[in-house]
């Protein structure tokens, strides 16, 4: 759940709800560009449990694996900052999602699904979330999937030792990695040059690599070639809540739909451009047409 605010966090009187997460804004732009996904977590059955489930399932997201059970779901709450910026409080130790555990995972669903993304708060969470993401990840790949992986390290979940740890436990089943340089990769890898970044994940046999460099854009690699994809100019800026979620959901769907690496970045950076023009992780996420018909003025 996200609870928002107009000014700082210490002078809110009020606050907008809505619903936010790193992997759930990404379906939500994958769902709305045409693909067919569906989400793996545990659901609260506190107040809010009803209000998650119908607005996943108004984005087109198959909630047949969400599994209800006793507990809450896990709050942030937002303020916006100058130029879009934000600034987060988390509460979501001991959430039901964090509860999410190996056997709640439908192996016959797995194996019929063409990817699997999750992130690496994914993994901090919980160390039964952790578990859950490699069961599945080995499920995906042993089925011939693709296994995308977004690093997307928090030091305020877990500790730079426990993110490498586990990054080098899923690393030999990722296939898409989508890192962001330089803060979190100077944290877990050492390295702020997105060409070494892109190089170390292809050195540990992931097939692509797309390190997203902000407002910058994002260099998209695989044992082929390299390409810098700019970021695209939004008019102007909002909310920076979700922009990277958003090109990743744009990008994979892109992956999937058969489109080349820079064909796929080009359409992810159009969507992130379009993303911070509005406010809320979700509710600015743009359309299928907004995004072509800025791609069509950009790109021809």
């Amino acid at each position: 759940m996200e609870l928002f605010a107009q000014v700082p966090l210490a002078e809110a009187t009020s606050f907008t709800k809505t619903y936010g997460g790193d992997t759930c804004n990404a379906l939500v732009t994958a769902s709305r560009l045409g693909s067919s996904v569906g989400f793996i977590t545990r659901v609260g059955d506190d107040p809010f449990r009803s209000y998650l489930l119908s607005s996943w399932q108004a984005e087109g997201i198959d909630t047949s694996w969400c599994r209800v059970t006793a507990g809450f779901n896990g709050l942030y709450l937002i303020s916006q900052q100058p130029r879009g910026e934000r600034e987060f409080i988390y509460y979501r130790k001991g959430s039901a999602a964090s509860t999410l555990e190996p056997g709640d995972l439908d192996q016959d669903a797995l194996k019929r699904a063409r990817l699997l993304l999750f992130s690496g708060i994914t993994q901090a969470i919980s160390a039964s979330a952790r578990a859950t993401a490699l069961r599945a990840s080995e499920i995906v790949r042993a089925a011939g999937g693709d296994v995308a992986f977004d690093l997307n390290f928090r030091p305020r979940l877990w500790t730079v030792m426990e993110a490498r740890a586990a990054l080098e436990e899923v690393l030999p089943f990722v296939s898409i990695a989508l890192p962001s340089a330089p803060e979190e990769t100077v944290a877990v890898l050492g390295l702020s040059d997105p060409a070494e970044v892109a190089r170390f994940f292809l050195s540990k046999g992931v097939a692509c690599a797309a390190v997203k460099l902000g407002s910058q854009g994002v260099l998209v690699a695989d044992s082929k070639r390299s390409t810098f994809v700019a970021a695209v100019s939004p008019s102007h800026i909002v909310d920076t809540s979700g922009a990277g979620d958003t090109f990743n959901g744009a990008f994979l769907h892109g992956l999937l739909a058969g489109q080349s690496l820079e064909y796929a970045a080009r359409v992810g950076v159009v969507a992130a451009s379009l993303k911070v023009e509005g406010r809320g992780a979700v509710a600015s996420q743009p359309s299928a047409g907004a995004i072509w018909e800025r791609y069509r003025a950009i790109y021809g």
